[in-house]
């Protein structure tokens, strides 16, 4: 199996007045090529702070993280930077799609930031969106859609740059119970189809969705079970 992310001993504090809050504590984690990981725990547990990390939006206090050869730990903030684009798809809870673009415009953006020809990243966005059901939307606006569709464009958004690891926080804590379970059915395909996924959630039966649920409590990561 190919090694997709490695943590090994990551810490992180921080400075509450003259206090020190440990936050996350010795996390160790491996993820494979083409895993489906769900990170479960509530409010508080230190999920978000941890997918910050994962996410390279923030750095540990110590430990290392590589991700594919990429020694995290030691980059600066331009590289980071650079692996946040190239490496690592987002989907958050609430889509974070320009509201004065069209969708075929917003899932550009990224092939676009990275030097392609508008022509190449146009047929490319179209393919993606195509292929997630969203081929009749292209030229409409986010306000436009429906809060499932508004997702799959942040969906389809993610994945256009072909990356190593999509990593979702909460990504149906904006939908409807039906619509979130259309959401959680794509991912799964999207993971059969061979696409790395972490999802961070502090809901059980989002969770279960994934092929292997972690848990995490006051800082402290531990294996959960499997859904094979």
């Amino acid at each position: 199996m190919e090694t997709i992310i490695k943590l090994e001993n990551i810490n992180k504090f921080y400075k509450v007045g003259e206090n020190s809050l440990h936050v996350l504590k010795d996390i160790n984690l491996t993820v494979e090529k083409g895993e489906f990981i769900a990170i479960l725990g509530a409010s508080g547990s230190g999920k978000s702070t941890l997918m910050n990390i994962i996410g390279c939006m923030d750095n540990s206090d110590d430990g290392e993280y590589f991700l594919e050869d990429i020694q995290i730990h030691k980059c600066d903030d331009d590289e980071l930077g650079k692996v946040r684009n190239e490496n690592i798809g987002f989907i958050f809870q609430k889509y974070h799609l320009i509201p004065q673009y069209t969708v075929i415009q917003n899932v550009m953006m990224p092939l676009l930031i990275r030097g392609m020809s508008r022509r190449e990243a146009t047929e490319k966005a179209r393919e993606i969106l195509e292929s997630i059901g969203l081929g009749d939307r292209m030229d409409h606006k986010p306000n436009e859609l429906s809060g499932g569709q508004q997702q799959r464009v942040a969906i389809a958004r993610a994945l256009v740059t072909k990356p190593a690891l999509l990593l979702a926080d909460e990504p149906t804590g904006a939908l409807d119970s039906n619509t979130g379970k259309e959401i959680l059915q794509l991912f799964k395909e999207l993971n059969e189809i061979g696409n790395t996924i972490i999802m961070i959630t502090h809901d059980t039966n989002v969770a279960n969705y994934s092929k292997r649920v972690l848990y995490l409590d006051d800082g402290v990561l531990t294996e959960g079970k499997t859904n094979y």
